[in-house]
Parts: C-alpha cells; structure tokens; sequence
C-alpha cells in the first residue's frame, strides 16, 4: 500500500465520536471503580507480602517471596480467566465484576509488595535505632519513623502501578466487565468504525491519568515534609 492509498478519511469519525461519547462514558464507574478497589486492597495485601518478605522467619517469608515472584510471572490476562472461566469447574463462581477486581488486586499487590519492600530497606538504619534506643518497640517504629518515610520514597512508583492499573483495566473487557474499552467493542461492532472509538477511548483514558499524575504531583508534595522532618 501507498501513501496515496491511505484512506485518511476513515480514521476519524467527529460525528460517531460526539454521539458515542456519552455511551462509552457510561463504562468510566466501572474502569475507576476496578482501579480504586483493586490499588486499596493491593496495598493491603502488598504491605503483608513486603513485612513477610522482610521476616526472618522462613514460615513467612518463603510463601511472600513465591507469591511475589508468580503474580509477576503471570499475564494478568491469564489470571483473570482463571477466575472467571476457570473456577466454574471447581464450583466457584465470580461475576465478572468481581473477577476482575480480585485478579487486579491479587496481581497489583505483588507488584506493591517489592515497591514497599525496597522503599521500608531504603530508610536510614540510624533511624531504626534512634527509636530503639528511645525505648520504641518494634511495630511503633515501623508505625511512626519508618513507614511514614518509607511512604514518600514509594509514592512515585506506587503511583505508576496506579496508572498502569487504570490503563490495564481495560482487559477486564475480555471478561465482559462494561468498562469503557468494553463499550468501543460494542459500538465500533455496530457502526463498523471501529478506529474512532479507539481513538476516543485513548483520549479517555489519557485525561484520566493526565489528571492522576497531577494528584501524584500533590501527594508528593505533601510527604515532602517527612524529608525535613529532624533526625532522631
């Protein structure tokens, strides 16, 4: 094919787009909902899965490390079929709702983990035994000296699984969750213009981090203080 040959009219409908937008629009709940639900219970459980790897005893951190390791290896998209598709023969059922927002959480959490891990490695000792020598226990100076220092060196990558959860929410599609690119599939189908859709799409989901990455910006800020914070 030649340059010449390119149809450039066909690559984007203004009409289809204004008309779609409010329909495909009616998919963002269920992408923002999925995103917010599976970060809250990923940093749940990646916090568990940092403070197990980070044990000495083995009990705990050899089944942290193995989780870790397999969510990682793991497509995403393999472990949402597994639980929407898969569990049916073992007599578990999910809708498809909850199959999505447990796949991402499960998958995300690993992810958070090593986040978490490396940033709690990467406060200063002096500061573990400044605590300690103040007569602080184990768990009030992770509570008060490590974690909230820890928390600003994790928010920049913390965030950038965020972003990815909310691009990557979009495979929930593929499970027939009525998300946004769940919702190009149907219309592109119907209006056999399936170029458009898609472009609006990624506009969508474009503005959506746009805006993500400026209450990144925010956050960051806000936990610069724990940067000035004296040294014990």
């Amino acid at each position: 094919m030649t340059f010449s040959e390119i149809k450039w009219d066909a690559i984007f409908d203004v009409d289809l787009a204004i008309q779609s937008f409010p329909y495909l629009l009616g998919g963002l709940p269920n992408t923002l909902w999925i995103s917010f639900v599976s970060m809250f219970f990923g940093l749940l459980l990646g916090l568990l899965l940092a403070l197990g790897k980070l044990s000495p005893t083995r009990l705990l951190r050899y089944p942290s490390t193995f989780y870790i390791s397999f969510m990682r290896g793991v497509p995403i998209l393999i472990i949402l079929f597994i639980l929407y598709s898969g569990f049916p023969f073992i007599g578990i059922e999910f809708a498809a709702l909850t199959a999505a927002i447990l796949g991402f959480s499960l998958n995300s959490a690993a992810y958070i983990a090593e986040i978490i891990r490396s940033s709690i490695r990467a406060v200063d000792d002096g500061q573990v035994e400044a605590a300690r020598s103040l007569g602080m226990g184990k768990w009030l100076t992770l509570k008060g000296v490590v974690l909230p220092q820890a928390t600003r060196i994790a928010l920049p990558p913390l965030s950038n699984v965020f972003l990815d959860l909310i691009k990557a929410s979009s495979l929930a599609a593929m499970i027939t969750v009525p998300e946004i690119f769940n919702k190009a599939k149907i219309v592109g189908g119907r209006e056999f213009d399936y170029m458009t859709v898609y472009i609006v799409v990624a506009l969508i989901y474009w503005a959506i981090c746009t805006f993500m990455s400026f209450f990144q910006e925010w956050l960051e800020r806000h936990f610069e203080r724990y940067l000035d914070t004296p040294k014990l």
